[in-house]
């Protein structure tokens, strides 16, 4: 497998353990729709939480969190209502954004909640 494949994976369960340990109820990771996939699908209290995972394994490149870019929120508002539609709720959907900066021996995890809402 890739370096940055297996990167974005370790990446992905170390945000969803960060967000179990914050209180969140992971439902799925890796759902797919199509050609669009959501990394995380998650509860938090009564909001249903969409989020993105980023990773990188330095600042070189700038931050994972500047890869969501408005394409990539469309992707994910269009898959999130497909998900939404599939499991007939109707809760309050959040988008939010994980950022993991991770080298061999240690990670950062930052988490942007509310990072984007959709457009009108």
């Amino acid at each position: 497998m890739a370096n940055h494949i297996e990167t974005g994976k370790r990446g992905e369960k170390l945000a969803a353990h960060f967000l179990e340990k914050q209180g969140y109820r992971i439902l799925e990771r890796n759902w797919r729709s199509g050609h669009d996939e959501i990394d995380i699908i998650a509860l938090d209290e009564n909001e249903l939480v969409i989020v993105e995972v980023k990773t990188l394994s330095s600042e070189y490149f700038g931050y994972p969190e500047e890869a969501v870019d408005k394409k990539k929120q469309r992707f994910l508002i269009r898959a999130a209502q497909a998900y939404a539609d599939q499991v007939n709720t109707d809760l309050e959907i959040r988008y939010d954004v994980v950022s993991v900066f991770l080298n061999k021996s240690s990670h950062k995890i930052y988490h942007f909640k509310d990072a984007f809402t959709p457009g009108l």
